[in-house]
């Protein structure tokens, strides 16, 4: 038997697997990147160069920033950006509050009925969202809170997926450390801050910068309860600089504006891209 041979013919397949993989995976990314590329490029091409373009073309030899001051011009998105950025981190923080405590009760306080709570609780996901917009905007119009931040804010200080996420990576915290902490006379809270949340950081990351990508992708709520320009969000204010500013025919303007509202979020995914793929495999692993 020649062993020469035999490893020859499996290097060889070795190396046309990993060479049909890696052109799948090349292929599958340029075509996940490229509205990306396709956006950002009519962005900086002319008006007259974007309506000249019979066949589009895919490079542009005289790219222009004009776009993207026309787009600062037409409507105040530099306030929709303001607004975005209050209710993205008022309703985040809230958020996190609410939900580390959640978490934290059911995964390791002990009262009764929490086993029915905690299901009872979980069966919320299978409520389709459009009937809670409507309640929502319910109770918030009988508040008297639309055209306003904490009308916008507090319908989503609350996930019940975050919640059950947390608890199960609360739950793989040992037992004996609650128990070692209780014994030398530390509060709940105190283990909660001191022992659990450095513990479960990863996932708490990730949790954060889902639920900050939400906020800033949000548009049916804040479009349903704020009819105020003052309290538009990017995602509406898209909308507006369609309707009111530079019109529709301005793909090149409109596109620029889509690329100013998208570059916050790709640079948070691209700096944490690493602790939200390590947070949520955290979260889904037990044991």
């Amino acid at each position: 038997m020649d062993y020469k041979k035999i490893q020859r013919s499996a290097r060889l397949r070795s190396g046309a697997g990993k060479t049909v993989r890696y052109t799948l995976l090349v292929f599958w990314a340029l075509l996940v990147l490229f509205p990306f590329y396709w956006m950002l490029l009519t962005s900086v091409k002319s008006y007259g160069t974007y309506n000249a373009e019979y066949i589009p073309k895919l490079f542009t030899l005289s790219p222009t920033l004009s776009n993207y001051a026309e787009a600062f011009r037409a409507v105040p998105l530099g306030k929709y950006f303001l607004n975005t950025v209050i209710f993205t981190l008022a309703t985040t923080a809230v958020m996190l509050m609410v939900t580390v405590l959640a978490a934290f009760a059911f995964a390791r306080l002990n009262f009764p009925g929490k086993d029915l709570v905690f299901t009872l609780f979980l069966s919320l996901m299978m409520i389709p969202s459009e009937l809670v917009v409507i309640t929502n905007f319910v109770t918030i119009t009988d508040m008297d809170l639309r055209n306003t931040f904490l009308g916008l804010i507090l319908p989503s200080v609350t996930s019940v997926f975050y919640i059950y996420l947390l608890k199960e990576n609360f739950a793989q915290v040992p037992d004996e450390l609650y128990y070692a902490a209780k014994v030398d006379g530390t509060s709940d809270l105190k283990y909660l801050f001191k022992v659990m949340i450095p513990i479960c950081q990863p996932t708490i990351v990730t949790v954060t910068i889902l639920k900050v990508i939400e906020c800033w992708n949000s548009f049916v709520w804040p479009r349903l309860i704020t009819d105020d320009a003052n309290y538009y969000l990017v995602s509406n204010g898209i909308q507006e600089i369609r309707e009111n500013g530079f019109g529709r025919e301005n793909i090149p303007a409109m596109m620029a504006a889509v690329v100013v509202i998208s570059l916050p979020l790709i640079i948070l995914f691209l700096i944490f891209h690493k602790k939200i793929m390590a947070g949520v495999a955290r979260g889904g692993t037990k044991g």
